[in-house]
């Protein structure tokens, strides 16, 4: 049935073609630009940063799609495919926007929400505040009803108090409800039931049943994630139907596909009935991207940075694949799925790229707290009004405006021109809020605004390097997003880093990268029994499930035959733990033919499951730094169904418009280092790297960012467009 928010025309199924021409288009929407990338079957790519439209993400998409459009002089009807990282879902939590949400629970089960996990992110932080709950007490509500452990029925369901609800709930002005029971990962035939009363009671009430988005043990981290899903479902709905129907008056009746937190693609459907799948859309394009060059660069672990307006990203990537976690908490200030701290965000139980986030941005605003003390962020100037240095009102500094005062950015203009900027905005912005209060300079209230958001940023990939036990000095920093290629090198100082890798595209490079994705659609169902004695009849059981689910998700947005691929996973942990590791099932293992989705051998024998459950201890050992004698429990078998189109990126082979390349020549003056006199800086275009290094100081421009080679450092060109810097000893 198609969805009520709007439509998509798939591809033929079982094809993994593009119709029209096979052009396609990447939007990355973020909090000061919307960034535009439209691929051509040639390799030819067209770039574009507009100013995001905050009030309606949608007006400066659509603007920017017109704009490449314009300039590669390609037909709306030409366009193939375009795949949308979106921020709505993440913003609609963040701004507490969401629906008016209840829900319906088990019959004891109302308070769960706030019991959690019963800890706090931080031991000795005594002004922690915990997050309200997304539904306030007085609309959650119990009913009579239980499935037990074991799938048996212990209580009926009280229809009739299911029927209450929903008038209730009407009543109130309730917009979405969950609804999730206990033991519903085991039988969800009672939750399933509670669904179609509250429809058919209240049809304009949007509804989710925990089963379908999360059939997984624990009850807190099954009802928060059905609650989140809940919450973001009109925001996410409306969005996507005011999308397509602007697209589609453009005459662009292209399939949508959105970036999934897990760095692939899922279909508008999907993201509008799950968007709880999607809350980490932007950031996973650049993960994604970054992964699909690390090898060509000769770096398959990296450490992936990417600054934009309004936050800095981390996340890493092993062997050429990004690190996936199968939970993270969403919270403000610095967000991180780590695996030790918990209790500080709403809790999210879906797959995601472990990045973590950090209010520092080109946009941040610098402040004198009440301390004395200068603080960044994580408040945005967003792109409206934007810096100071816009001169569309502003008149607190920022990031950017740090940046300009020191000489580091085009004192002209911005975006290849097309945003004009004015540096004495900013040095009186940062004169006025941050010099005078600490009675020194502006030039050296922006170094210290400047090293602050560095400081905060390197926080960021300690948390993704540092605190998993990995050592960023063995592994290279690819910088890209407006700002990173700015701070790359600071950044790396500070940790040690040796090696800086400026992603090709960098300005847009989420926006390119989402181009590069797969289609991946996550399945999971739970069997809670040892690995060594769990049935055959259990594993065929799930096995079989899982895979009518992938193929059938798949042939829905037109990927079949050679198109398709199922990867199987296990959640495993040790028996009484309360964690689980997801550990890969791989070819190697021929696991009875899971790897490939096969379903006639007949399971795990003895010799399988052994080597499974040693991949875990080895996988346990490198997490946390032992393993144990103890039995290995089967908790979930997962699978992640993969369609790979035609016409995916290759970054080996884009041909950009040479003014995409372009920048200013000559040289500037450049505060490097506080407390020292400018230095004459030279200035060169991106495209000037391919002539040879490229010796510090240096500032090299390019439409969509500009990169900073400090002194006693070199820039060379390298492998698949992207740009090396080698850092001084020092």
């Amino acid at each position: 049935m198609a969805p009520e928010y709007g439509s998509t025309s798939p591809r033929s199924t079982g094809e993994a073609s593009l119709p029209a021409g096979g052009a396609r288009i990447g939007v990355d929407v973020g909090g000061t630009f919307t960034d535009v990338v439209l691929a051509l079957a040639s390799g030819r790519i067209i770039l574009n940063k507009t100013t995001t439209t905050p009030r309606d993400p949608g007006e400066g998409v659509v603007a920017g799609i017109d704009a490449v459009l314009a300039e590669a002089g390609i037909a709306p009807g030409l366009v193939g495919e375009i795949v949308h990282g979106t921020t709505v879902a993440s913003n609609t939590i963040l701004q507490k926007v969401g629906a008016r949400t209840g829900l319906v629970t088990t019959l004891g089960f109302r308070d769960v929400l706030e019991i959690g996990r019963i800890r706090t992110p931080g031991m000795f932080d005594l002004g922690w505040k915990k997050p309200e709950p997304l539904v306030p007490r007085r609309w959650r509500l119990e009913v009579a009803g239980r499935i037990g452990a074991d799938g048996a029925t212990v209580t009926p369901l009280d229809e009739e108090a299911v029927r209450a609800a929903a008038r209730f709930f009407l009543a109130e002005g309730v917009e979405a409800v969950a609804v999730c029971f206990i033991n519903s990962y085991v039988d969800a035939a009672q939750e399933r039931r509670a669904v179609e009363i509250l429809r058919a009671e209240a049809p304009q009430i949007l509804v989710t049943a925990s089963c379908e988005v999360l059939p997984e043990i624990k009850e807190y981290e099954r009802t928060s994630t059905a609650v989140v899903n809940a919450y973001l479902l009109p925001a996410m709905r409306v969005y996507l139907g005011q999308l397509t129907r602007r697209l589609a008056e453009r005459g662009i009746t292209a399939p949508v596909q959105v970036m999934a937190s897990n760095g692939g693609m899922v279909g508008i459907a999907t993201a509008g009935s799950k968007p709880v799948f999607a809350v980490g859309s932007g950031p996973a394009g650049g993960v994604t991207g970054a992964a699909r060059i690390g090898h060509a660069v000769g770096a398959p672990d990296l450490i992936v940075f990417d600054m934009g307006g309004t936050t800095a990203k981390a996340s890493i990537i092993e062997g050429g694949m990004p690190s996936l976690v199968t939970e993270y908490e969403f919270r403000d200030g610095i967000s991180s799925p780590s695996r030790f701290i918990k209790g500080g965000g709403y809790m999210l139980k879906v797959p995601a790229i472990d990045i973590a986030e950090v209010g520092s941005g080109g946009g941040s605003i610098a402040r004198i707290d009440a301390g004395g003390l200068l603080v960044v962020g994580p408040e945005s100037a967003g792109g409206d009004p934007g810096p100071a240095c816009y001169g569309r009102g502003n008149r607190r500094p920022t990031v950017t405006d740090a940046n300009m005062a020191l000489g580091l950015l085009n004192p002209q203009a911005l975006a290849g021109g097309s945003l004009p900027v004015d540096p004495a905005l900013s040095l009186a912005a940062i004169q006025v809020e941050v010099a005078d209060p600490l009675g020194i300079d502006a030039i050296a209230a922006a170094h210290g605004i400047r090293q602050v958001a560095n400081v905060n940023m390197a926080r960021a990939i300690r948390a993704v390097t540092v605190e998993r036990g990995k050592d960023p000095r063995d592994m290279a920093l690819m910088a890209f997003g407006g700002g990173g290629p700015l701070h790359a090198v600071d950044v790396a100082r500070l940790l040690g880093i040796r090696r800086v890798l400026i992603s090709p595209v960098a300005g847009v490079f989420s926006a390119a990268g989402m181009l590069s994705a797969e289609a991946e659609h996550s399945f999971v169902r739970a069997i809670l029994a040892p690995l060594a004695t769990v049935p055959d009849a259990a594993l065929d059981a799930a096995r079989t499930a899982l895979a009518a689910d992938g193929r059938e998700a798949l042939a829905a947005e037109g990927y079949g035959g050679a198109a398709a691929t199922l990867r199987f996973s296990a959640d495993l942990r040790y028996a009484g733990q309360s964690s689980e590791l997801t550990v890969p099932i791989v070819a190697d293992l021929d696991v009875g033919g899971l790897a490939a989705g096969g379903l006639d051998p007949a399971g795990l024998d003895a010799s399988r499951r052994a080597a499974l459950a040693e991949a875990f201890h080895r996988l346990y050992a490198e997490t946390f730094g032992y393993r144990a004698d103890e039995p290995v429990e089967l908790v979930n078998l997962r699978l992640t169904a993969v369609g790979t189109a035609a016409g995916r990126l290759d970054f080996d082979r884009i041909d950009l418009d040479p003014s995409a390349l372009a920048g200013n020549s000559g040289s500037r003056m450049v505060s490097f280092e506080r407390g020292c006199p400018p230095v004459a800086t030279r200035l060169a275009p991106r495209s000037a790297v391919a002539d040879g290094p490229i010796a510090g100081p240096a500032i090299i421009e390019s439409y969509d960012t500009t990169i900073v080679v400090p002194p006693g450092c070199t820039a060379r060109a390298a492998a698949a467009g992207c740009i090396a810097i080698d850092l001084d000893p020092a």
